[in-house]
């Protein structure tokens, strides 16, 4: 019995158990690819950035995370980096505004995965008893064990063919979705570790009295306009007309 066999016999859940295959497969290519990209590349950004920032070099470290801006881990480290005169504690906010956004980010695709979950064995279930009913409604008392019973034995046979087809979109999807969740778990611990890392040195930079980290691309202080600087001079009032002068008669 080849595929396309098993696919007639199963019943008309099996259009149903098809879309939701091909929807999983689709969420957990477009995970891997994702998850691929994300695990190849963040340990080398995250180990510049904290390395630069070690050597005091916040301009390099603020520019490294500007190039990894594509990842999640770059736009994570970037977000507190890019602000001018920053306090700690909006230091720390920027920190937790841009991981709350990256980690929701991480979980694009759960949901269809955890939707194909749910669904596929009940749909597969909702195919058997469609077969059962099928082929329980031609059986006659009469006819217990003859040709009739026979029918339904096979009838109820390719009724759990089904079940099967949705046992088995649903593991699938459970196994990827395991895997993703691994994942996503992985890179909490790594955006508090190197957060927690960031944080620290700033707050001992300040403490020994060097200021704030400044733009990127610039030395703090420099490209920055002071309010004084800003203020115009009030012109110098011209002094009125001397109304006593006398006026020349030729």
């Amino acid at each position: 019995m080849n595929v396309a066999e098993l696919f007639q016999k199963g019943g008309p859940t099996m259009v149903p158990l098809l879309l939701l295959s091909i929807l999983a497969l689709t969420a957990i290519f477009e995970r891997s690819w994702f998850w691929f990209g994300v695990l190849t590349k963040e340990r080398e950004t995250v180990n510049r950035v904290l390395d630069s920032a070690r050597r005091n070099d916040w301009v390099t470290a603020a520019e490294v995370a500007r190039t990894a801006y594509d990842q999640p881990i770059g736009r994570f480290l970037y977000s507190p980096l890019q602000l001018n005169e920053t306090d700690p504690e909006l230091f720390r906010l920027a920190l937790e505004t841009s991981a709350d956004e990256e980690l929701a980010g991480m979980r694009r695709g759960d949901k269809v995965l955890e939707a194909v979950i749910a669904l596929a064995p009940l749909l597969g279930l909702l195919g058997t008893v469609i077969g059962l009913i099928i082929s329980l409604r031609n059986i006659r008392i009469g006819d217990i064990g003859g040709e009739s019973t026979a029918g339904v034995t096979t009838g109820i046979g390719e009724a759990l063919i089904s079940t099967a087809a949705g046992l088995v979109v649903a593991i699938f999807a459970l196994v990827f979705y395991r895997l993703f969740q691994s994942f996503l778990f992985n890179q909490v611990k790594i955006f508090r570790k190197a957060g927690n890392e960031l944080e620290l040195m700033y707050r001992q930079r300040l403490a020994r009295g060097e200021g704030s980290i400044g733009p990127v691309g610039e030395k703090p202080g420099e490209g920055l306009v002071s309010q004084e600087s800003l203020v115009v001079p009030a012109p110098t009032p011209e002094p009125p007309p001397d109304s006593t002068a006398k006026v020349d008669p030729s």
